[in-house]
C-alpha cells in the first residue's frame, strides 16, 4: 500500500502496482454502503451485513486518504483526512443534538470527551506498542508535537474542565457570553494551529530526516485526475462511514441495553466507529515505521474534533437556545489530566518504546472499565 510522505524525486518500488490493484474496489466501496443504508430505511439489513460494509467503506477511506496524503505531502494530507473526518463527525453530532429529547445537553461533551480519550490513550498507545514491537524504537520531531499537546491541554481545559468552576449559571455550564466567548477562543486557538502545522513552522510536522530520506517508504505520486477522484471517493466513503455508523446505532444500542451496561457506552462505541479511517491510517503508519504521520493524524484529529466540534454546537445552542452541559464529572477530570500528563511526559522526548504505548493503553482500559462500570 503506497503510504504519504515526503519526496524530492519518486522512487519506484514494489508497493507502487497495489494502488492499482486496490482502485476499482474503492470505487465500488461508498455506492454499495449507500445503497445498504438506504435499503436499511425500508428493510431491516441485518446487523452484521451493514457492519461489514463499513469495515470495506473505511478501508476504502483510508487508500484514498493515503493517495491524497501522498499527492500533497506531509503534513497536509493527515490534516486534510482529519478534517474531513471531524467535519463529518460534527456534522453528525449537531444532527442528533438537534433531534434528541433526553441527553442533548450532554452529547457534545460526551461525545468530544470520548474521542479524545479514543484517540489520546487507544490510538496513540496502540500505533506506539505495535510500532515498538516491530522496530523496537521510533523516533519523531518532538517540536511539533509538543505544540499540538500544548494547544489541546488549552482546548480541553477551557471546554471540558473549566465549566465547572464558573459562577454565572449554576451546573456544569457556560452562561451564554461565557459560551460565545470559549466558541470563539477555541475556533481562533485551532486555526491558529492550523497556521502553524501547514504553513509558518511546517517542517515542525514533517518526518524526521532519516525516515523522510527512506527510499522503501515512497512510490509513484499520483497524478492530478488521480487525486482529484481519490478526494471526491475519500468524502463519499466518509459520509458511508457516518450513515453506516448512524444505521448501526439501533442494533448497538439494543445490545448495550441487553448486556445491562450504561448508555454511554453506546457514544464511546460510535465516536470508535467514526474515528476509524483515521484510526486503520495512523496504524498502517506505524507499522510502516512513520510515528510522525501516525501522531499528527491523532493529534491534529483531537484538535480539530474540539476546535471545530465546540464552536460549532455553542453556535447552535446559541441560535435555537438548546441547552448544552460541557463540564466533566470528577471521574472524567481526573482521567483527562492523567491522560494530559502521561502524553506530556511520553512525548517529551522524541523517542518512543514499548513502555508508553503500554501506559497509554492501560489508562484506556481504565477509562473504558470505568464507563461500563460507573
Amino acid at each position: 500500500m503506497p503510504v504519504s510522505g515526503i519526496a524530492e524525486k519518486p522512487i519506484t518500488t514494489k508497493k507502487a502496482p497495489m494502488r492499482n490493484a486496490l482502485h476499482h474496489w474503492t470505487w465500488v466501496a461508498p455506492a454499495a454502503a449507500g445503497a445498504f443504508v438506504a435499503a436499511n430505511l425500508v428493510l431491516a439489513v441485518p446487523a452484521g451485513l451493514l457492519a461489514a460494509s463499513l469495515i470495506v467503506a473505511v478501508l476504502a477511506a483510508v487508500h484514498h486518504a493515503e493517495v491524497v496524503a501522498h499527492r500533497v505531502g506531509e503534513p497536509f494530507g493527515t490534516f486534510l483526512l482529519a478534517i474531513a473526518v471531524t467535519i463529518i463527525e460534527l456534522g453528525l453530532i449537531v444532527t442528533l443534538m438537534a433531534a434528541a429529547d433526553a441527553g442533548a445537553a450532554t452529547l457534545a461533551r460526551d461525545t468530544v470527551f470520548a474521542a479524545v480519550m479514543i484517540i489520546l490513550n487507544g490510538l496513540v498507545g496502540i500505533c506506539i506498542l505495535i510500532g515498538a514491537v516491530k522496530h523496537r524504537e521510533q523516533r519523531f520531531v518532538q517540536t511539533g508535537v509538543s505544540a499540538s499537546l500544548a494547544t489541546l491541554c488549552a482546548l480541553t481545559v477551557l471546554t471540558l474542565v473549566l465549566p465547572n468552576f464558573t459562577v454565572s449559571e449554576a451546573g456544569p455550564v457556560y452562561s451564554p457570553s461565557q459560551l460565545a466567548f470559549v466558541a470563539v477562543v477555541s475556533f481562533l486557538l485551532y486555526a491558529t494551529f492550523v497556521s502553524v502545522q501547514t504553513m509558518r513552522h511546517r517542517h515542525y510536522f514533517l518526518p524526521p530526516r532519516a525516515a523522510a530520506a527512506n527510499p522503501e517508504i515512497h512510490a509513484p505520486r499520483p497524478s492530478d485526475r488521480q487525486t482529484l477522484m481519490s478526494s471526491a471517493l475519500l468524502i463519499a466513503c466518509l459520509v458511508a462511514v457516518v450513515l453506516l455508523a448512524k444505521a448501526l446505532a439501533p442494533s448497538i444500542e439494543k445490545g448495550v441495553a441487553s448486556a445491562g451496561a450504561p448508555r454511554a457506552i453506546v457514544g464511546v462505541i460510535i465516536a470508535a466507529l467514526v474515528l476509524l479511517p483515521e484510526g486503520v491510517a495512523a496504524t498502517r503508519a506505524a507499522l510502516a515505521n512513520r510515528l510522525q504521520t501516525s501522531l499528527n493524524l491523532a493529534l491534529g484529529s483531537a484538535l480539530a474534533t474540539i476546535g471545530l466540534t465546540i464552536p460549532a454546537v455553542a453556535a447552535l445552542s446559541l441560535m435555537i437556545e438548546l441547552p448544552i452541559a460541557l463540564g466533566l464529572d470528577a471521574k472524567g477530570i481526573v482521567l483527562l489530566f492523567l491522560t494530559l500528563m502521561v502524553a506530556t511526559l511520553s512525548l517529551a522526548t522524541g523517542r518512543t518504546t514499548i513502555l508508553q504505548g503500554a501506559v497509554h493503553l492501560v489508562i484506556f482500559g481504565v477509562y473504558l472499565f470505568t464507563t461500563v462500570v460507573p
